[in-house]
């Protein structure tokens, strides 16, 4: 099969399956009524489902399952449960057995997204970048997806939203199966090994693409996660009352899937220019957004969206740039454990800024929320910029131009 042909269906099919992912995020006020839950405790929404990804991912690293095994039959398997556990948290009645399908959720998608990528890899030697900035893409839509079927339907209908996202995932599970293989430049089934993990964590240019990787994270889920809540409370500012959610939720589709077109474009060019002049560039970009975007809070809606939609390109642009700098950089027969050692990380500390947001909005106001996160985007900074500068740059696609 053509390669292209096989991004194609990956794509579609990580579009998909990610969609459980903001699921019960996209109906956080209505579960936070039926289930009578306090503002720290509706984060948990989302913090569940990042703890279950950072356990699942952690144990798959530790067994270098994304090696041993078929990332396809993988992918599809983790996509089927994550189905399932989406349908649990619509069929919950208190937030106890919710959370727990939501940290499911979150475990079984670790055996969707770096598995997924190592596919791309497989398949794609020139041009890797492009092709994994394609699968960071179709996840971050596919993560938008919720909070568009939110806006689609009545207020209360929010089953509606879990039953299509968990369907959804079913379907993206078996789209993967379409693909033959793991792809020609996928490397030979290593042997189990517990010096995996270590021996990539000692790799000096890994360890420097990663600090990136958590950077860019320290800003990313948070602003996912409560761009919904900013934009209603600014529209609450503006009106002097309660707005809906119904406009909030449409805004945040749009911003954070917009963010597919950040991904392509950072493919494209960091294959060209450099996988860090992109996401040096990407982050710079993000992190002005997230200082400046309270001196929009509470003026019209249309004076803010458009530096939401340059934040919404921007703050995903770079994802797949330190996924692919560390397929590029990592030993080739542990790719897969690399790639998934490094989400497991960035998803463990996306819990740190998912739940420090709201507690910072309560002493600050939410106007100026935002601009803490632009701690991560500093640090992401000054790690690109010292693997610039190093030799190892020059494995990389565009090498350290």
């Amino acid at each position: 099969m053509n390669p292209r042909a096989v991004l194609a269906i990956l794509a579609v099919a990580e579009l998909f399956a990610m969609a459980p992912w903001f699921s019960a995020s996209a109906v956080a006020p209505v579960l936070a009524r039926e289930w009578r839950l306090s503002p720290a405790g509706t984060a948990w929404l989302t913090m569940s489902v990042q703890l279950g990804f950072v356990a699942g991912a952690f144990l798959s690293a530790l067994l270098t399952l994304a090696d041993r095994w078929s990332a396809r039959r993988l992918v599809a398997g983790s996509a089927a449960l994550a189905a399932l556990a989406t349908l649990g948290v619509a069929l919950s009645n208190e937030p106890g057995p919710g959370l727990a399908c939501r940290f499911l959720t979150g475990a079984a998608l670790a055996g969707v997204y770096p598995p997924g990528m190592k596919i791309a890899a497989g398949w794609f030697r020139e041009g890797r970048g492009w092709a994994i900035g394609i699968m960071v893409g179709a996840l971050t839509l596919g993560s938008a997806t919720p909070h568009l079927v939110r806006w689609a339907v009545p207020g209360d209908a929010w089953r509606i939203v879990l039953v299509v996202a968990g369907a959804s995932a079913l379907v993206g599970g078996l789209l993967v199966l379409l693909v033959p293989g793991d792809g020609p430049y996928a490397a030979p089934s290593p042997p189990f090994s517990l010096a995996a993990a270590p021996r990539i964590l000692r790799d000096r240019a890994v360890v420097l693409a990663n600090v990136g990787y958590l950077g860019h994270m320290w800003e990313l889920y948070a602003m996912w996660t409560w761009l919904a809540l900013f934009v209603a409370e600014s529209q609450r500012v503006r009106a002097g009352g309660e707005t809906g959610t119904a406009v909030p939720a449409l805004v945040t589709f749009l911003v954070i899937g917009s963010g597919a077109i950040g991904c392509w474009l950072g493919g494209r060019y960091a294959d060209r220019y450099g996988r860090t002049a992109v996401t040096i560039t990407a982050m710079v970009l993000s992190g002005c957004c997230a200082l400046t975007v309270g001196l929009f809070f509470g003026g019209p809606l249309w004076a803010m969206l458009p530096l939401l939609l340059v934040w919404g390109v921007s703050v995903v642009a770079d994802s797949a740039q330190f996924s692919t700098a560390v397929s590029e950089l990592a030993p080739r027969d542990y790719v897969g454990t690399a790639l998934t050692l490094q989400t497991s990380l960035g998803f463990l500390l996306t819990c740190a800024t998912i739940y420090l947001l709201p507690l910072v909005a309560a002493e600050i106001g939410w106007r100026w929320s935002m601009s803490v996160l632009v701690l991560g985007p500093a640090i992401g900074v000054w790690a690109m910029a010292a693997l610039r500068h190093r030799p190892e740059a020059s494995r990389l696609a565009g090498g350290n131009l």
